[in-house]
């Protein structure tokens, strides 16, 4: 419970101001405890940490829906069999953070739609088809990052890379608050 609880105050960010320094190291393991259920004994989780990796600017509780989201669509492509891989690497004034799974791939026909509004490819009442365009929301709009993703079967990666150093917007700007 207290790791459940410690996971949601991380992801929220509700002990935080809204933009702040991040360790996304942080932010990638509350995700993993927000979707602990979904990690049954046929997952393994492999974490390939780059331990240099620089705190970012952003706000921390918009990037960890980031995370959650494109871990449990990987857990959700694996079905409870292959292995989650999260890695981290330092760039000249970036950071990159990929999200990787062994499921089928996903099909040439989808990927054009991947990120479109209300598109999902889950069953009625399990997917509303918003998870991944919010996370290229918040990605590109939010943080002038990039998120993209390649897929075979097997391999499946979507790749988010951020700026280290953010400006976050002026109060009243179309992307404040958004």
């Amino acid at each position: 419970i207290v790791e459940q609880v410690r996971a949601v105050k991380v992801s929220s960010h509700m002990d935080r101001a809204q933009f702040d320094e991040v360790d996304v190291h942080e932010g990638l393991e509350s995700a993993l405890v927000m979707v602990k259920r979904k990690i049954g004994p046929g997952v393994t989780v492999r974490r390939d940490y780059d331990h240099d990796l620089p705190r970012i600017e952003a706000y921390p509780g918009e990037l960890n829906q980031v995370w959650t989201n494109l871990i449990d669509n990987a857990l959700d492509a694996m079905g409870g069999e292959g292995t989650l891989t999260l890695r981290t690497r330092a760039g000249e004034g970036q950071v990159t953070v990929e999200i990787g799974d062994t499921g089928p791939g996903i099909p040439a026909d989808v990927m054009p739609r991947l990120f479109q509004p209300y598109f999902t490819t889950k069953g009625v009442g399990e997917g509303t088809g918003l998870g991944l365009p919010l996370a290229r929301k918040t990605v590109e709009q939010r943080h002038g990052g990039r998120i993209t993703v390649r897929s075979e079967p097997g391999a499946t990666v979507f790749r988010v890379t951020l700026p280290t150093v953010h400006r976050r917007p002026e109060p009243g700007t179309a992307t404040e608050g958004a």
